[in-house]
């Protein structure tokens, strides 16, 4: 409950930016409350002239019904309307700040969770935080003013009366603690559901090709289906609580009712009571029963908003990417591994005890079997895995000590598996750091990958959108525009990791003559098992199980007959 209570405070302290609308709102429904009384005292004036035979003022009942009816209106508007504007203006705001989380979050957390929980997160349980804070405040407001009216208006009427309804107030404090409890364990199983849910779709649209030619349609049909079934069966189950929770609310408030109305209709309790007075009495607490069971409804908006508010803040509070460099050095290449581990949060040890020394500008080659750790090992330049153990120097500052966009700035990688968005062919290629580059410069880039030729043939030349992930162009153009990329950065630390395996043998000798360009005065390091590059390096890494078996150059290593040799036979094959 205490835990409750601060994730409740800590999504209120987002409303404070709007106290100045959330005037209008308190306005609104003052005057909404205030008409909720006027209409039982507006009564007991009509009944008690009507008794007394005085039709002098009866006239000016009608234009007052209007009236009360008008500032209703208005009242409703102003406190609807303006508890809009806080609600979306807190899902924006707090979009906006889960968003930029994700963008500093480490690699490990896109490892640990589904692209479809996690876009969840961002889209639907941030939504739900409303329930929370505006919605849950809004009704609070407007049906709390009410009820504190009509049980002002009945203790200063009758307050021995009114104690009747009092009594039964904590009976339906309990019942609506139980159904909370029920709810908020509901709600954490919608949302997961619909994380669920989510996944499904973006694999199916990211995977449709292979959907499509594997004929898996019924399949993901299936899959949806069952994961909508689930979500469906948990939200229905909210509906039954809080449907099962009202009724019994206006059950209870109908008994105290009956024993107002049972005890009211002795003579001794009505005594000198007027007609009027008496049907004013019983009009408000008949209409009390309402914004009772409003309040009550309540419960269910709260506990759907406190479970997102827990899901929400609990990714707000993770641990970021690790950034206390302050260092900004212009890096001129040189890089040394000492003693480094890596290890999984599966356990598993991707590398173990490495020791290497790049010198500046060198052209190093990882070959080894899939699993080797070729691609943790360059991952941990950038700092996309953290090292566990030992220490990774660049020009003998630590990396730790650099800051973490200026080492990247000096990085650039081309990887196997190319991300391209859904922008024109030239912000693809001039993206991030690299979006004030000229034409010109973007136009040489292309050249040097290779690719300028194709992107001249498309629709609408570097001005393309390419579409979601670029699926519109083939493996081997969409590498060359990420090698375009990298060529374009031209950074100091260069690393390939299987960066031709998509092009075809035209495609990969023309690119690999842009690379011995691109590799001249910086440090490259690459992954492959085709490229002659491996043979032309001026070092070959053999790795297995994240050690180091073999290092020399192509030459020492044929001689020796180890693994190298072994894999030079195969053609790299089974790398």
């Amino acid at each position: 409950m205490n835990q409750d209570i601060k994730v409740y405070v800590r999504l209120l302290a987002y409303l404070k930016p709007y106290w100045g609308i959330a005037l209008f709102v308190l306005l609104g429904f003052t005057m909404n409350a205030a008409t909720e009384v006027s209409v039982a005292k507006l009564l007991k004036y009509i009944i008690d002239a009507i008794e007394s035979g005085n039709r002098e003022n009866l006239n000016w009942f009608p234009a007052l019904i209007v009236l009360l009816m008008f500032f209703r209106g208005l009242g409703l508007f102003l406190g609807g309307y303006f508890t809009a504007v806080i609600s979306r203006r807190l899902v924006f705001s707090i979009r906006q700040e889960v968003y930029a989380k994700l963008l500093r979050l480490p690699a490990q957390y896109y490892l640990d969770n589904s692209s479809g929980h996690i876009t969840a997160k961002l889209m639907y349980n941030v939504e739900q935080l409303t329930a929370a804070s505006s919605e849950s405040l809004k009704t609070l407001i407007k049906e709390g003013f009410i009820v504190i009216g009509l049980l002002s208006y009945l203790l200063y009427t009758n307050w021995r009366l009114t104690l009747c309804i009092i009594v039964f107030i904590p009976l339906i404090g309990i019942l609506v603690r139980i159904a909370a409890t029920r709810m908020r364990k509901l709600s954490i199983q919608v949302q997961d559901t619909m994380g669920d849910v989510n996944h499904v779709v973006q694999e199916t649209v990211n995977g449709n090709a292979i959907v499509k030619s594997f004929t898996g349609e019924s399949f993901e049909k299936q899959r949806f289906y069952q994961s909508s079934e689930e979500n469906l069966r948990r939200g229905l189950k909210m509906v039954v609580v809080q449907n099962i929770n009202s009724p019994v609310v206006q059950l209870i408030l109908s008994c105290a009712m009956a024993l107002i109305l049972w005890i009211a209709l002795r003579p001794q309790i009505l005594g000198d009571t007027t007609a009027g007075e008496f049907v004013a009495y019983i009009t408000a607490a008949g209409l009390i029963s309402r914004p009772v069971k409003n309040l009550t409804d309540i419960n269910e908006k709260l506990q759907r908003g406190l479970a997102a508010a827990h899901s929400v803040f609990e990714l707000l509070d993770l641990a970021e990417e690790q950034n206390q460099g302050q260092l900004q050095p212009t890096l001129k290449g040189a890089i040394r591994f000492e003693q480094v581990n890596l290890r999984y949060s599966d356990g598993t040890h991707a590398i173990q005890d490495f020791s290497l020394n790049i010198a500046a500008g060198k052209t190093i080659a990882l070959v080894g079997r899939s699993g080797a750790g070729k691609t943790s090992l360059v991952n941990m330049l950038p700092r996309f895995q953290e090292l566990d153990s030992g220490q990774l120097y660049f020009d003998d500052i630590a990396v730790q000590e650099i800051e973490l966009s200026s080492l990247r700035s000096q990085i650039a990688m081309v990887n196997q598996q190319v991300i391209l968005f859904n922008r024109s062919v030239r912000d693809n290629i001039a993206y991030g750091q690299l979006q004030t580059a000229s034409d010109e410069q973007v136009i040489a880039a292309a050249k040097a990958a290779y690719a300028h030729d194709f992107i001249m043939a498309l629709p609408q030349g570097y001005d393309t959108v390419l579409g979601a992930q670029g699926l519109s162009l083939s493996g081997g153009q969409r590498q060359r525009l990420a090698i375009a990329r990298a060529i374009l950065k031209d950074a100091p630390i260069l690393i390939l990791d299987e960066a031709t395996s998509a092009l075809d043998n035209e495609s990969e000798y023309f690119i690999q003559q842009a690379f011995d360009d691109a590799m001249q005065g910086r440090t490259t390091i690459v992954i492959a098992h085709r490229l002659s590059t491996v043979e032309n390096a001026d070092l070959i890494v053999v790795m297995d199980k994240g050690q180091i078996i073999e290092q020399g150059t192509h030459a020492e290593l044929i001689a020796q007959h180890g693994m190298y040799y072994q894999l030079h036979q195969r053609n790299f094959e089974d790398n």
